[in-house]
């Protein structure tokens, strides 16, 4: 365990992600980190504000995502005519032109999926914020975990970087507002991930629960008294 931290009599278990030993979670300090007696993995960090960090940017990529998908994301001038499109737009042409099996694949992977990760993030950050818990959390959390992996906004803007070096002796080429927004999604999709600490939010989750019970038996016990 770093940075010394200490062992809470009320704490409740933990189970090691690699070698599912079950140990007493314990109280970090900012910063810390607890790690296996056994194997020494990463059991959990203590992130200061790790929520808050992970909303602020996952709204950003919220925003970034929206002007990524309305903006053309490369335009192309030659002997005089313009031509641009959007991300759209792109899937849209493969599958006129008989390769809708690439469609798919483009559309799942640059639209779809980030689409549902940034969703899903923002209804799981934004009611704990205001200390309400959402309906289908356990659901919603394991399906963050089942799409970010087949999001791969990452390997599109390299594809897309390659095929404008490519263009560029036949054509002149214009990066548009989306492209520029795909690169900056991409470090913020990343920025949220890795700020993003499970242990975190799932107390949260307990805290805002045990306002909510007392809340509603408050609230009872007043229509009681009435």
């Amino acid at each position: 365990m770093s940075n010394s931290p200490r062992f809470n009599i009320m704490s409740s278990l933990i189970a090691c992600r690699e070698c599912d030993l079950l140990q007493r979670e314990i109280v970090l300090p900012p910063g810390g980190t607890a790690c296996c007696s056994r194997c020494g993995a990463v059991l959990h960090r203590s992130k200061p504000d790790s929520l808050d960090r992970t909303l602020a940017f996952t709204v950003g990529a919220a925003v970034l995502f929206i002007l990524a998908n309305v903006f053309p994301v490369v335009g192309l001038e030659a002997q005089g005519n313009r031509t641009s499109t959007t991300l759209f737009g792109t899937v849209r042409t493969l599958h006129d032109q008989g390769m809708t099996s690439v469609a798919v694949l483009v559309f799942v992977t640059t639209i779809l999926m980030p689409m549902l990760d940034i969703g899903a993030m923002l209804y799981m950050l934004l009611p704990i914020r205001l200390g309400v818990v959402p309906k289908g959390l356990p659901a919603v959390f394991r399906l963050v975990q089942t799409v970010r992996p087949w999001g791969m906004v990452e390997v599109f803007m390299l594809g897309t970087l390659v095929s404008l070096a490519k263009l560029s002796h036949i054509a002149a080429v214009r990066p548009g507002i989306a492209l520029w927004s795909f690169g900056m999604l991409m470090f913020l999709v990343a920025a949220a991930a890795v700020s993003f600490e499970a242990h975190d939010f799932w107390a949260q989750v307990a805290a805002a629960g045990r306002r909510g019970r007392r809340f509603h038996a408050k609230t009872a016990g007043m229509e009681t008294a009435r």
